[in-house]
């Protein structure tokens, strides 16, 4: 059966009231990033820099980081690596807000400090989507891919020749 002229116009003006109702509007706003928690109310974030993978988890709490099974003091001594860890907080206003337990494997301990700072900062946009911007424009969502150069055939190193003898 082919639907008449009258029937086609009144779906058409049945779309026109449906938009300007306001109901398609209220579907586009409820388009905004959900958090994304596992059963324990934790973020997850992999983090990786150089030959490090980190496996980042973050829940509230009173600020504990905790790396390896051990404190984050103790697994990176030097203050540097530390204060490279709490950028991401610091940076999102969230200082001492959140637990963090991360494992680390590979790399020395400046790729497993970049890898998981990398980490933290993924895990807090899946706890709070609404700090993606923070984050992202201060750098800590990006990998940074640098890494070691191979050695070539012919080279003592990378790049470096051997020494050259006249003689």
């Amino acid at each position: 059966m082919v639907p008449t002229m009258a029937e086609q116009t009144t779906t058409l003006t049945d779309f026109q009231q449906l938009a300007s109702s306001g109901l398609a509007r209220e579907q586009a706003l409820d388009m905004t990033p959900q958090p994304k928690l596992d059963r324990h109310g934790r973020a997850y974030g992999t983090g990786r820099r150089k030959e490090a993978v980190a496996r980042v988890w973050v829940k509230r709490g009173s600020g504990t980081i905790t790396i390896n099974g051990r404190d984050h003091s103790t697994y990176f001594a030097r203050p540097i690596l530390r204060m490279l860890i709490n950028q991401p907080f610091a940076t999102a206003a969230r200082t001492g807000q959140f637990d963090v337990v991360c494992t680390v494997t590979g790399g020395g301990l400046s790729g497993q400090a970049g890898a998981v700072r990398h980490g933290i900062s993924r895990a807090l946009v899946n706890f709070e989507p609404a700090l993606r911007s923070v984050l992202k424009s201060g750098g800590f969502l990006t990998r940074d891919s640098r890494a070691v150069e191979r050695k070539k055939y012919g080279r003592a190193k990378a790049r470096r020749s051997f020494q050259f003898s006249k003689r």
